[in-house]
C-alpha cells in the first residue's frame, strides 16, 4: 500500500516534504512509508487525509486504473479540455467515480446474463416437456 500512496502522491504533484509537514513527520519516515507494504488504518486514514481522498482510494489504487482513467479522459474530453479551458481539479476523485462506475456497470451485465440464463433454462425446460408429451 506505501507504493499506492507514493504514486497518488506524485499523479497530485506533492513532493514527499510536503506531505511530511502535513503528517508532522519527517520526509525520511514518508520515505520509509512509502516503501511498506502495508499500512494500519489510522496511518491510512491520516495520510489519506493528509492527500485530500478517500482512504479507499489508496487502497483500491493500481497503475493500471490510473492508465485507463487518463487515457479514457484524453481520449475523450483533452481536446474539450483545451477549448473549453476546463481543468480536472482532483483527479483522484475521478478515478474513484470511474472506478464506481465501472463496478455498476459489471453489476448490470451480470444481472443481464443471469436473466438470459434464466430465460434459456426455461426454454430448454419447456422443450424438454414438449417432446415427453408427444412421445
Amino acid at each position: 500500500m506505501g507504493y499506492n500512496v507514493k504514486r497518488l502522491r506524485e499523479i497530485l504533484g506533492v513532493k514527499q516534504e510536503d506531505l511530511a509537514e502535513r503528517l508532522q513527520l519527517s520526509q525520511q519516515s514518508v520515505s520509509n512509508l512509502e516503501n511498506k507494504d502495508d499500512l494500519d488504518d489510522d496511518t491510512l486514514e491520516k495520510v489519506a487525509n493528509a492527500l485530500n481522498i478517500p482512504a479507499e482510494a489508496i487502497k483500491n489504487f493500481t497503475d493500471e486504473n490510473a492508465i485507463h482513467v487518463i487515457s479514457n479522459n484524453f481520449a475523450d474530453s483533452s481536446i474539450a479540455s483545451v477549448i473549453n479551458n476546463y481543468p480536472i481539479n482532483n483527479p483522484i476523485e475521478r478515478i474513484v467515480q470511474l472506478y464506481e462506475e465501472k463496478v455498476a456497470l459489471y453489476e448490470r451485465m451480470l444481472k443481464s446474463e443471469q436473466e438470459k440464463n434464466a430465460l434459456l433454462e426455461e426454454l430448454i425446460r419447456n422443450k424438454s416437456n414438449i417432446g415427453t408429451r408427444e412421445e
